[in-house]
């Protein structure tokens, strides 16, 4: 509970940055359109090949060397644009956090500046996310339990990277090595997050779910409307989730760089947002 409501402050404060920039929520979208378009050109030149079988003896030629160039490649592609975006984020939430009024072109320009770091954390995000998706194919079980461990460490370490690049603009593995150490300051060693984005936006989306399962008993054209609906709902959702995260990363670094406490938000929930693990 104590978790659920430290992440209900964030990102209530976070909100307010959101609503003063509503341009923010562009990059999400542009995010979420060009994964989709991503996705469909590797999927469509499958889909084409006609049937399972024709599929199968492709990847067969191809070989295990060929077939991890292809997913590595769409991994890279993947984190290229999430990446991206998500710097666009932190660049407005950033100016705005100085006194400052971001334009989606700040973002945008703010995140070409920085085409190379942004490429270089890719390449670094996809060789540890192809590494954890061996892990966990290695051993069903165990493995999945392993790669999970691996990646919340990661996850939590490499948090204020993206920040690091818009603000530093340090090559990847000096701004994931300075995530590391700012975080360690600022919150000690062993680290977990004391909040989670996820699990609101996870309750926030249960309604949606149980709508479409008590309009399915109401007709073809009922279910169809209310799908529509729920997707959209769900979709709005994941926007607005992804704004609030990027703020929230940019308002952490600041916290942590210089100990200032960005407006709208408070230093007490800031500096329980990270805690250390317990262990026994």
């Amino acid at each position: 509970m104590e978790k659920i409501e430290r992440s209900l402050q964030i990102m209530k404060a976070s909100w307010e940055i959101l609503r003063q920039d509503k341009e923010i929520l562009m990059f999400p979208m542009m995010s979420g359109l060009a994964l989709i378009l991503i996705l469909a050109s590797f999927a469509v030149p499958m889909f084409a090949l006609g049937n399972v079988e024709t599929i199968e003896r492709i990847a067969r030629h191809n070989g295990t060397v060929g077939n991890l160039v292809v997913a590595f490649a769409f991994y890279f592609i993947n984190y290229f644009v999430i990446i991206f975006f998500n710097t666009a984020i932190v660049a407005c939430a950033t100016v705005r956090m100085r006194g400052g009024n971001p334009t989606v072109a700040d973002g945008l320009s703010s995140a070409g500046a920085r085409l190379f770091e942004i490429a270089g954390w890719a390449l670094v995000s996809a060789s540890v996310g192809m590494l954890l998706r061996m892990i966990e194919e290695r051993s069903k079980l165990v493995g999945r339990i392993v790669a999970g461990l691996l990646g919340m460490a990661w996850g939590i370490t490499s948090y204020l990277v993206i920040p690091i690049l818009v603000n530093e603009r340090k090559g990847p593995m000096e701004a994931f090595q300075e995530s590391a150490r700012l975080l360690k300051k600022t919150w000690g060693e062993e680290l977990i997050g004391g909040f989670s984005f996820g699990l609101i936006f996870f309750i926030l989306a249960l309604p949606a779910f149980g709508i479409l399962m008590a309009g399915c008993s109401g007709g073809n054209v009922v279910t169809a409307v209310l799908l529509i609906l729920v997707i959209l709902y769900l979709i709005s959702l994941s926007v607005v989730q992804a704004a609030l995260q990027g703020i929230f990363q940019a308002a952490l670094y600041q916290y942590a760089k210089k100990g200032e406490t960005p407006r709208g938000f408070d230093e007490e929930t800031l500096q329980e947002a990270m805690a250390p693990r317990a262990f026994g």
